[in-house]
């Protein structure tokens, strides 16, 4: 069975899962929705984004175009929707394509309210299909490295982390601190690490947040300590877009285990693994390093799913759900100056 994909928005975003489908084994992106024809025509110069390559003109072969959702969804060849359209439009295009009996891979963040959240993952479970969170963080070789160190135990248990996710504010996306749209940085940025947080350590009982919040009342960066309780682990992370334009982007971690400490900051230190000997050693990371193979990684999980009626973990409604919750209780400490129970 070759799993037949229907991208739903032509974005940036959409652009990456497009270029992404063409490395899958057994499925192939077969339509694309969008409500501008000239991107259906593959006028894709417009788009831009913080990696990959620049949009350009497409030869779409034999991909069908549809500017309505409805006939995306009417259509019968189609078995697994791709939701990459704004965030605050996931819920009701997920829920659509869930009651139209598909299988449904939605961008992060899942959505903006942690209600909406649940009604989608409710509404998968009614309609016997999955909903998958399209979350690329553990797809990527430094993170799948460290989840892994840490979920298998190979090193003894976790102690303590911090995790550090920074950009300068993006020319190409001025939405990002648009609160109504995307969640501002607090939510459509930090929420890679509070998924990445909550696979690894689980959820905290508590946050306690200080940040800085925009003239909107988004907040564009925050610290964050996850409070476990007696015994731990101390994860403690801070994300946001303060950065100036010298630096645009910046991700990455300093991990405690029993016997190791993993190290790892994108575009100054390589995945380092510490070890009580004294010695560090760097893993073999084999792979290839193009940005778009974490985003053809996680799309084939998607596939796999599909193909096998199994939820893949990494891409799981609930730990989206969440991660979502975490980040709307750390902004509310953040602009309470208290401790939040989650």
């Amino acid at each position: 069975m070759s799993v037949r994909i229907g991208i739903v928005g032509l974005g940036f975003m959409g652009m990456i899962h497009y270029l992404a489908g063409g490395r899958l084994r057994g499925a192939r992106v077969a339509a694309l929705c969008s409500r501008d024809p000239k991107k259906l025509a593959g006028d894709w110069r417009g788009i831009q984004g913080n990696f990959g390559p620049p949009g350009q003109q497409m030869d779409l072969g034999d991909v069908k175009g549809y500017q309505r959702l409805e006939d995306l969804l009417a259509d019968p060849n189609i078995d697994l929707v791709d939701v990459c359209n704004p965030t605050h439009v996931h819920p009701p295009t997920a829920l659509r394509a869930l009651k139209a009996g598909k299988h449904v891979l939605v961008e992060k963040a899942i959505a903006l309210d942690p209600k909406d959240a649940d009604a989608m993952v409710e509404a998968a479970d009614r309609a016997g299909r999955l909903l998958m969170v399209a979350h690329v963080l553990p797809f990527f070789p430094e993170f799948a490295y460290a989840a892994d160190a840490i979920r298998s135990g190979r090193h003894g248990r976790l102690l303590g982390a911090h995790f550090k996710r920074v950009i300068s504010r993006p020319d190409w996306s001025a939405e990002i601190g648009d609160a109504d749209k995307t969640g501002g940085p607090a939510v459509d940025l930090h929420i890679h690490d509070t998924h990445f947080i909550g696979l690894v350590a689980g959820v905290p009982g508590k946050v306690f947040a200080t940040g800085v919040v925009n003239d909107k009342g988004a907040v564009d960066y925050l610290t964050t300590s996850y409070l476990y309780g007696p015994g731990g682990p101390a994860v403690t992370c801070s994300s946001g877009a303060l950065a100036q334009k010298g630096r645009p982007f910046v991700h990455g971690y300093d991990i405690y285990l029993e016997r190791a400490t993993l190290v790892y900051e994108s575009g100054a230190t390589p995945l380092t693994v510490l070890t009580a000997d004294g010695q560090g050693a760097r893993p073999d990371l084999s792979g290839d390093a193009d940005p778009i193979s974490a985003f053809a990684a996680e799309i084939q999980a998607a596939v796999d799913g599909v193909a096998t009626g199994k939820l893949p973990d990494l891409l799981s409604g609930k730990l989206a759900r969440d991660a979502l919750v975490l980040c709307h209780k750390e902004c509310e400490s953040v602009k309470t100056g208290q401790v939040v129970a989650v």
